[in-house]
C-alpha cells in the first residue's frame, strides 16, 4: 500500500473498522459462565473483552505476539537536550540484535517476536529549533515503514529507541494538546533541574518557530518529531486495519498515538496502554488523549526505559487474562452450583 503524502494517511484512517459486537457478545456469555463470581478477575475481564472485539473472535488468543522496536537519531539533540550522546542509539540497536537489552528478555518471557526496525540513523532528522524536523515525503516514508512492520497476529506492542525522542515526544505534545516545554518536559534519560529547564526552553523555540503549521496534526509530526515516532503512528494503525490489538509502552509511544487520536477521535479504541512511564507528563498526556478507566495503564512500576518494555510486561498480565477465559470451566462443565442454585 502506498503511502507518499498526508492525503494517503488521512485516506487511511477513515477506512479503519469498528470493534466486532458479536465477538464482545460471546467473550461475554461465556465469562458469564465461568466457575468465579462475576466481576472477579476485574480488569482481566476487561482484557479479554477488549481481545475479542478487535480480534474478532470468542475466546480470543494471546499466542502470536510481535514486538516491534523502532530507531531513530534527532537533530535535536545539538541543543544539548540528553544525557547521552547520540551515538548511543546506534550502539543500542547493535545490543538488541545481540541480545542483550531488557527487551530482549521480555520477549524471551512472554515467548514474543521481537523486530528492531532502524530508521536512518546516519542521518538525523532536522534540529526542530532551526526548521522542520523532516518534510512530508521524509514523514510518510516514516510512517510507510511503521505500517509495513506489522504483520497479522494476536497482539503487538510497540516502542522505540532513540536519543532525544523525549524532547520532540515533549514538543509534539505540546503542539497536539497546548502548554510550553515547561508542562510537557521531564528528565528523560536523567536530565538533573538545569538540564530539564534548557530542554523546555528548546521545546518552546520549536513550538514558536512552526506555530503557523501545528493546527495539522501531521505537519506537526513532520515539524517536530522523529522517524522513529512517524513510524510508530503508522504501526499503531496498521494493526487497526489488520484487526490486530495494540498496547502502547510509554511517554514517547504514546505522543505518536496521539498523532493518530487528533485524526480521529476513535483512532485509539484497539489499543490499551501497558504502563505509565514515570516521566512526569506521562499522566498528563494520557490525559489528553481521553483515556477512560479501561484505558488506565495496566502496570505502574515506576519504568521510563522505552524500548517497548513497559508494554512487554503488560503483555504478560493480558497472556493470564486469555489464560483464564479460555482455560477454566464453566459451572457446568465443574459441576458446581452457580450463584442461583
Amino acid at each position: 500500500m502506498t503511502i507518499s503524502s498526508f492525503d494517503d494517511i488521512r485516506a487511511l484512517v477513515r477506512t479503519m473498522p469498528l470493534a466486532d459486537a458479536a465477538a464482545i457478545e460471546a467473550a461475554q456469555a461465556r465469562d458469564g459462565q465461568l466457575t468465579k463470581p462475576p466481576g472477579s478477575l476485574g480488569r482481566l475481564e476487561h482484557l479479554v473483552l477488549w481481545l475479542a472485539a478487535w480480534q474478532g473472535v470468542n475466546p480470543p488468543r494471546a499466542e502470536r505476539i510481535s514486538f516491534l522496536v523502532f530507531a531513530g537519531n534527532h537533530g535535536v539533540t545539538a541543543q544539548g537536550i540528553s544525557a547521552f550522546p547520540a551515538e548511543v542509539t546506534v550502539q543500542m540497536v547493535a545490543n538488541f540484535r545481540h541480545g542483550g537489552a531488557a527487551i530482549n528478555q521480555l520477549a524471551a518471557l512472554a515467548g514474543a517476536e521481537l523486530t528492531v526496525i532502524p530508521l536512518e540513523l546516519d542521518r538525523p532528522t532536522g534540529d526542530f529549533c532551526a526548521g522542520p524536523a523532516m518534510d512530508e515525503a521524509e514523514t510518510c516514508a516514516a510512517f510507510a515503514a511503521g505500517f509495513e512492520a506489522v504483520q497479522d497476529g494476536d497482539l503487538c506492542c510497540i516502542g522505540e529507541m532513540g536519543i532525544g525522542n523525549t524532547t520532540v515526544a515533549a514538543a509534539l505534545a505540546a503542539a497536539l494538546f497546548g502548554g510550553d516545554g515547561q508542562t510537557w518536559a521531564g528528565p528523560g534519560t536523567g536530565l538533573d533541574p538545569e538540564g530539564v529547564s534548557r530542554k523546555g526552553q528548546v521545546i518552546d523555540r520549536g513550538l514558536a518557530l512552526h506555530r503557523e503549521r501545528l493546527a495539522d496534526p501531521l505537519q506537526a509530526l513532520a515539524c517536530l518529531g522523529g522517524r522513529e515516532i512517524a513510524a510508530m503512528a503508522g504501526a499503531i494503525l496498521a494493526c487497526r486495519l489488520k484487526r490486530v490489538p495494540v498496547l502502547l509502552d510509554g511517554y514517547v509511544n504514546c505522543a505518536a498515538a496521539a498523532v493518530l487520536k487528533k485524526l480521529d477521535a476513535g483512532a485509539l479504541d484497539h489499543c490499551r496502554v501497558g504502563h505509565l512511564s514515570a516521566e512526569p507528563a506521562a499522566h498528563r498526556l494520557l490525559g489528553a488523549l481521553d483515556f477512560d478507566r479501561n484505558l488506565e495503564p495496566l502496570l505502574d512500576l515506576d519504568m521510563r526505559l522505552g524500548e517497548c518494555s513497559g508494554a512487554a510486561v503488560a503483555a504478560l498480565v493480558v497472556k493470564a487474562a486469555v489464560a483464564t477465559h479460555a482455560g477454566m470451566a464453566t459451572f457446568a462443565e465443574a459441576g458446581v452450583a452457580g450463584k442461583d442454585a
